[in-house]
């Protein structure tokens, strides 16, 4: 398989033997797991178990065939964390992968990135990735109904209860149980909330924008949307797009641009960046005190960056739209090669390894484009 439409024909045997040539699921073999958990064996073993599981389920032949990838993309990239992250803990013995679900959605992004996967399939895959085990330890959460309201906006509760029986049933276990009632209590929790097969229902943007910055007083109150003003967040790599995306969609609007205030000040993108990042929060104050819409034009590939400008927009009582834009690399890197001055393809790699496109979680609206 090289190409998307290969993958959209192919069986869940073909999918699993291209994955299995591939350097990432050759690390997961020959990657131990704690055999209280995994009495199967190595990562590839279990994730083969899983592939299996997921065909055996009761709602697996229901399922629209986008889904059925979804859940066979998430068995293959779940644990392709934990050949980077597994040590053993010098107390006990146990052998454990801290964080091996944010290193494996990082995997997954760029795998389907090579096979021109669609821009929001492939994150929502990733987002099954990192969430995947959340499902069976809802009762160690201080408040069960946000977690599932939030995730249900995150990845999707119905997938990610799926996927959780089929990692559950998907190993030998000689020690330690997982039992299935912890995922079917997410379940309930989930519909309990009415957000089991669609995403929780806020009374508006500005309730959910606030509820996801732990601002939102009750799930039942509706803020009032009367916003000083409208500020569009670009975010995408080098020679995204960006620039020309803000000239047909926004061409009356001012744009703070950190692009611009570099060349103004004469500071490289490799230099350091304190004085344009000063000069650009003071640009966007000036419009947010005139009450003024405008556009804040940076790569923003990170979500803590993101949520640094975003923090500053929301307390003028701006409503924040983030336009997200990601074409094929190889337009990214044409385009660099075609800008005076560039941007260092390494500087663009870099980006590329940290990137982080935005989620529904993050602001008011937000629209990706591929």
């Amino acid at each position: 398989m090289t190409t998307w439409d290969e993958v959209e024909r192919a069986s869940v045997a073909d999918v699993l033997g291209w994955a299995e040539a591939r350097p990432w699921a050759r690390a997961m073999a020959a990657c131990a797991q704690d055999v209280g958990w995994h009495a199967e064996g190595d990562v590839w073993t279990h994730t083969r178990m899983v592939a299996a599981e997921l065909e055996r389920l009761d709602e697996w032949a229901d399922l629209a065939h986008a889904d059925r990838l979804k859940l066979l993309f998430a068995a293959l990239f779940h644990d392709a964390g934990k050949p980077a992250t597994t040590v053993v803990d010098p107390a006990t013995g146990r052998t454990r992968s801290p964080k091996h679900a944010l290193v494996g959605e990082g995997i997954a992004r760029a795998a389907l990135r090579g096979l021109g996967c669609p821009l929001g399939f492939r994150e929502a895959v990733a987002a099954l990735v990192r969430y995947h085990g959340r499902p069976p330890y809802l009762l160690e959460k201080s408040d069960p109904a946000r977690e599932v309201i939030a995730l249900s906006w995150a990845a999707g509760n119905r997938l990610l209860y799926l996927f959780a029986l089929a990692d559950t049933r998907g190993r030998r276990t000689a020690e330690m149980s997982r039992p299935e009632d912890a995922i079917h209590l997410w379940k309930v929790a989930a519909e309990e909330q009415d957000c089991f097969d669609r995403p929780f229902a806020f009374a508006n943007d500005h309730a959910r924008f606030l509820f996801f910055r732990d601002e939102l007083s009750s799930l039942h109150y509706a803020p009032r949307e009367e916003y000083r003003a409208t500020v569009t967040l670009m975010a995408g790599l080098p020679g995204a797009g960006k620039d020309t995306w803000l000239s047909a969609h926004r061409p009356d609007q001012p744009v703070v641009s950190l692009d611009d205030l570099r060349a103004d000040l004469g500071v490289a993108p490799t230099d350091d960046q304190g004085a344009v990042v000063q000069a650009a929060r003071e640009r966007c104050r000036e419009h947010l005190r005139a009450g003024r819409d405008f556009a804040f034009n940076a790569t923003n590939t990170v979500r803590q960056t993101r949520r640094r400008w975003i923090d500053l927009f929301a307390a003028y009582g701006a409503r924040v739209e983030i336009c997200y834009l990601e074409p094929p690399l190889s337009v990214v890197f044409q385009r660099n090669g075609e800008r005076r001055p560039g941007v260092p393809r390494r500087v663009i790699e870099h980006l590329l390894d940290r990137l982080e496109p935005p989620t529904r979680t993050e602001a008011h609206a937000v629209a990706l484009t591929d």
